[in-house]
């Protein structure tokens, strides 16, 4: 465990919270005072950006991202977006996780039976939100990781999400993306807070650790046709939920070749190679037991 992670462990979270409100209050600050100064970050900036990063036309892309790190946005997140949209062109899909929920996945579905594709939220940040309503936009009927979807293979990545009593097996869009040789882009976010993808080797292999809790759950989703459909699913047991390590996790994507680094905006940024990113977990699992929870090995 980092020093980090040990020290916010051990701090009480009426504290965190403070300081997580200090922190909002002043990068919303900073943002005000780049608006004000005529600093606003535009589109075609952006556009230059992800080029740099890697991204080209026919490109597929899983992004997780943080508006406020990115810096001051022309048209706020709809810049981000469109600047996307004109890398990646006609040809390729972008893809966001829209996840209703923004605590451990076992506290939500005891509260949450019902799942609305049409109509609930995302809470995993204000571009996701955007993206999730806009027009052509589809969304995948898996009630705590959907992912909304728009493109060439929107059909293809969250079609068969449905149904699925895990979110991250090989029908799921964090598995597709790694099989149509896709990359996931974390803008401002890390693995840390952004590590969907980390749990398709949960799936994908015999699972040392518990990491899905006993119960299985069974959800109403209202699908985008209004009808109501009774699914079932599990969630991940918060007591291997707190024991990720999951940045611990990065120079070993950086050596392999499946992760680099750069900027986007303000934001510093991480890029990967779906397919080599779930590939190098795999194999590293297999042969030393890396996983987030021991990305020492064991």
């Amino acid at each position: 465990m980092s020093l980090r992670d040990a020290a916010r462990n051990l701090t009480p979270e009426f504290l965190l919270e403070w300081n997580r409100r200090r922190k909002k209050r002043a990068r919303n600050k900073a943002l005000n005072d780049m608006s004000e100064s005529g600093q606003s970050i535009s589109q075609k900036k952006l556009e230059t950006d992800f080029i740099n990063a890697g991204l080209k036309k026919g490109d597929h892309v899983l992004v997780h991202s943080s508006l406020s790190k990115i810096g001051h946005l022309t048209d706020g997140p709809k810049t981000f977006v469109d600047a996307l949209f004109s890398v990646i062109g006609e040809e390729g899909t972008l893809l966001m996780p829209t996840s209703p929920n923004a605590i451990f996945q076992y506290d939500y579905i005891q509260k949450n039976k019902e799942f609305n594709v049409l109509n609930t939220p995302s809470k995993t940040g204000k571009i996701t939100e955007y993206f999730r309503a806009l027009p052509g936009v589809k969304r995948s009927w898996h009630p705590t990781e959907p992912v909304s979807a728009k493109g060439a293979l929107a059909d293809y990545f969250i079609s068969e999400h449905f149904g699925q009593l895990t979110p991250y097996n090989e029908k799921s869009p964090f598995r597709k993306i790694s099989e149509k040789g896709g990359k996931i882009l974390y803008v401002g976010v890390t693995l840390s807070n952004a590590g969907t993808s980390l749990h398709t080797l949960e799936d994908a292999v015999d699972f040392k650790f518990p990491v899905y809790a006993d119960e299985i759950f069974e959800v109403i989703v209202i699908g985008d046709d209004g009808k109501k459909y009774p699914v079932k699913t599990k969630v991940h047991n918060p007591v291997y939920s707190k024991k990720r390590k999951c940045d611990e996790l990065i120079p070993l994507f950086m050596k392999e070749g499946a992760m680099t680094k750069v900027k986007i905006g303000e934001a510093e940024t991480l890029v990967c190679d779906a397919a080599k990113f779930f590939s190098v977990m795999k194999e590293n699992y297999i042969k030393h037991g890396v996983t987030m929870y021991t990305p020492a090995g064991s």
